[in-house]
């Protein structure tokens, strides 16, 4: 090392003015990136080369300087780069980086945050994540292997990522003795399939992770390759900070702060453009409109905030608004809409159930949504649109999204924070999916809910009672139906306005077109709980008898009534008891195996919870059941 090396003057500079060189460090740009590619490729130790040669210091070396102003001196701190690499293997061989492991380093020029994440194809999900805040990939290809399947996939997600900056680094060259013909052909079949997905430009650079060719300087190795080296590139690409700022201002609100009466402020990140005290600004969905009063942060007032920063308005009048909104530009507001065309890539290893309600999660605001059958899986080798009904572990497929409101939003390409979601299981509560918004549906825009002057009080009035569902749930001979029907019976001589939903009489005519997957199951489920809805807003007391196997289902009926509105019923039949009666004969042609997707038998029950009423049929006679759920039902 001479003292003409930037490392040299970076430690002089450490050792003669620590307050200095954290000055300029402060003020260096930030650059985040992955990366990724397929098993093996050489990702760890493409890391440990980087951290390696350049000297790198560490987030935390720096953390530990600024505390110690006086601790000074890094000159002749060595890496040693075997024990560097092997401490990255090790990570692999226990686990650490089947999640994403993020590594913070600095150069004198920039200072860098890189995700490492898994080759592996079940640990698509991870990449995902490591790449939904990047601003740049690397994609590692071995140059023996040539552009495999995952270098397909990883390739279009980054792309549909939105991340325009990639590096091909075509990785152990020294295992193919350097030779440019094979690094012309892999970039030349990466460009043919780049070319075909709509990645408008890469950089390809030939690297030896391990043996440090072409990673901080030109290597003798390559004499026919005149392109940059790979942290010289990284020091220098530009990442548009600016286009962010110059866009509409809108910032989802985190937390509302009310320390006292006397102030009343909304917190969150700025995900684009700038605000100032004095600006018009909307509050989503809601409409509201007001104006900036004050930009507060800890150190006073300020007198604007710009994308990319957390920060505090307050507004000059008292409207509605709460964590989930977006407070926006006035004249420039979001879309509003609750149907979506998305892209998901699928990340659970549940597959998806096409109208199952799941979690969706965009920038502050989580709702409740369904996902529609979808309508293709793409198949990242060809671009093929494959015909499917549903999306297994690490599928990319387009679908269509219903929620249960509206939410404001802005197309993934114009802005990740509003465009971007995540789905998780009501059930498990695991994610399930990440997933891009397209656009929005055109019928969402054109379908309005049309006020109507005689409202469900009106109609509950008329009939002089609470409307209400009673949902009876349990295996098929369980006693639903009987039970049910005694309770219609004794409601209507006490003159009350009934109807009653039964599992099969709705699969004679509005449910005829559903068989018995779990697709079909939710789906059912879903139109008799749409069915009841419409019927209390008539006042009317439903009782339904269904075997509604799966909580989700059941959950996603109770959040469709008002609150009070959903008694739900267990009738508790031991499965042994169940079959025994078998009135239908239902459990001997299951058992047989001539009656597919029996629940009990080949397809679960999940027992209810937290259900208001557990009846046992074993215990009780239907008529003492009946009579203990009108007493639940009309004290």
């Amino acid at each position: 090392m001479t003292t003409n090396d930037p490392i040299y003057k970076t430690d002089a500079l450490i050792a003669q003015d620590i307050d200095a060189y954290l000055e300029a460090h402060q003020h260096k740009t930030m650059l985040r990136f992955i990366t990724c590619g397929s098993v093996d490729d050489g990702k760890s130790t493409l890391i440990g080369r980087l951290l390696y040669d350049s000297k790198m210091i560490f987030e935390d070396q720096l953390a530990a300087l600024e505390a110690d102003s006086k601790r000074v001196g890094t000159q002749g701190q060595e890496i040693d780069f075997a024990l560097l690499v092997d401490g990255l293997a090790a990570e692999r061989e226990q686990g650490i980086t089947i999640d994403v492991a993020y590594r913070f380093f600095a150069t004198e020029k920039r200072k860098f945050i890189v995700a490492d994440t898994p080759g592996h194809e079940q640990y698509t999900r991870n990449m995902v994540t490591g790449a939904s805040t990047a601003d740049l990939a690397v994609i590692l290809i071995d140059a023996r292997k040539g552009v495999l399947t995952q270098t397909r996939r990883h390739s279009y997600l980054v792309h549909q990522l939105g991340i325009r900056h990639i590096v091909l680094a075509v990785n152990k060259m020294d295992l193919v003795d350097y030779d440019q013909a094979t690094f012309d052909e892999i970039v030349a079949d990466y460009k043919t399939f780049a070319d075909s997905i709509g990645i408008e430009g890469f950089t390809p650079i030939p690297i030896s992770g391990f043996k440090g060719d072409n990673i901080t300087g030109p290597s003798e190795n390559t004499p026919w390759y005149k392109g940059p080296s790979l942290l010289p590139y990284l020091e220098a690409v530009e990442v548009d900070v600016t286009s962010d700022q110059e866009r509409p201002f809108r910032m989802p609100v985190q937390w509302v702060n009310r320390p006292n009466l006397d102030f009343r402020g909304f917190s969150g990140l700025v995900a684009s453009g700038t605000v100032k005290p004095g600006d018009e600004v909307r509050v989503l969905p809601s409409g509201k409109t007001s104006k900036v009063a004050r930009i507060v942060s800890l150190e006073g007032d300020r007198d604007m905030a710009v994308a990319g920063e957390s920060t505090t308005i307050t507004l000059a009048d008292e409207i509605d608004c709460s964590r989930g909104q977006v407070i926006v530009a006035a004249k420039e507001p979001l879309e509003v809409a609750d149907q979506f065309e998305s892209t998901l890539v699928w990340m659970d290893e549940t597959e998806l159930v096409p109208g199952r309600a799941y979690w969706l999660k965009i920038g502050t605001q989580t709702v409740s949504a369904t996902v529609h059958e979808p309508k293709y899986e793409v198949n990242v080798n060809t671009q093929e649109h494959l015909a499917t009904k549903t999306l297994d572990l690490n599928a990319i497929g387009v679908a269509n999204i219903t929620t249960d409101r509206e939410i404001p939003f802005a197309p993934y390409g114009e802005n990740r924070d509003l465009g971007g979601f995540i789905l998780i299981d009501k059930m498990t509560n695991q994610t399930a999916a990440a997933g891009m918004i397209n656009f929005a549906l055109r019928r969402a825009q054109n379908i309005h809910w049309q006020a109507t002057d005689i409202g469900r009080e009106h109609h509950a009035n008329m009939k002089h009672q609470k409307p209400a569902v009673v949902w009876l749930t349990g295996l098929s001979g369980s006693g639903k139906s009987t039970i049910a029907n005694i309770v219609e019976k004794k409601l209507a001589r006490m003159n009350r306005h009934t109807f009653l939903l039964d599992g099969d009489n709705v699969r004679h005519g509005l449910n005829k077109d559903l068989g018995f997957t779990e697709a079909d199951r939710v789906e059912n489920i879903r139109r008799v709980g749409e069915v009841a809805k419409l019927m209390t807003d008539a006042g009317l007391i439903v009782v339904t008898a269904f075997i509604s196997p799966f909580r989700s289902e059941r959950d996603m009926v109770r959040a469709m009534m008002q609150p009070g509105e959903f008694l739900e019923v267990f009738v508790d039949t031991p499965l042994e008891v169940a079959e025994a009666r078998d009135v239908k004969g239902l459990y001997a042609k299951a058992r047989a195996g001539q009656l597919k997707n029996f629940t009990g038998i080949d397809s679960p029950y999940e027992a209810p919870e937290n259900a208001e009423m557990r009846i046992d049929t074993t215990a009780i006679s239907p008529e003492e059941a009946a009579d203990l759920i009108i007493e639940r039902l009309i004290p």
